[in-house]
């Protein structure tokens, strides 16, 4: 099972230096890759600050928001966030040689609470952390 967090579903819906990786990747998968609840939170969390920021216009932005709501619907399985998984998020985030953010510790202990066997992301300390518990990456 492959648990993808939220930087691959933005590069997989907006122009990001690895869409092409990332759309070549998911076109080719068997399985349909899980995430948890966050995901919508982060997700619409990272197209606001794209368009704060000048990186995509409004009528981008809602067919971006389109898009997502498609996948979201059929083409990713999203799963609740428990409240262990929240308890265990806390915990990883503590050792702060880590350097885990709240967001990405919430997404790996989703993952490992799930059963993931590989994580997909394009964030370089979540993917070192996944490594650390287990997981292989997608490599982009």
């Amino acid at each position: 099972m492959i648990y993808v967090d939220t930087s691959v579903i933005v590069a997989l819906l907006t122009v990001e230096p690895k869409t092409q990786s990332v759309t070549d990747w998911y076109a080719g998968l068997s399985d349909t890759p899980i995430c948890s609840d966050w995901l919508l939170t982060e997700f619409s969390s990272a197209l606001s600050m794209k368009l704060r920021t000048g990186q995509i216009n409004e009528a981008n932005a809602k067919r971006v928001r389109k898009e997502f709501a498609l996948l979201a619907e059929g083409g990713l399985r999203i799963a609740p966030v428990s409240r262990s998984a929240f308890e265990h998020a806390a915990e990883m985030v503590k050792p702060h040689t880590h350097g885990l953010r709240a967001g990405d510790s919430l997404h790996l202990a989703v993952a490992l609470e799930l059963g993931a066997t590989s994580m997909a992301t394009l964030d370089g300390t979540l993917g070192a952390n996944a490594k650390r518990n287990g997981l292989k990456l997608v490599g982009f």
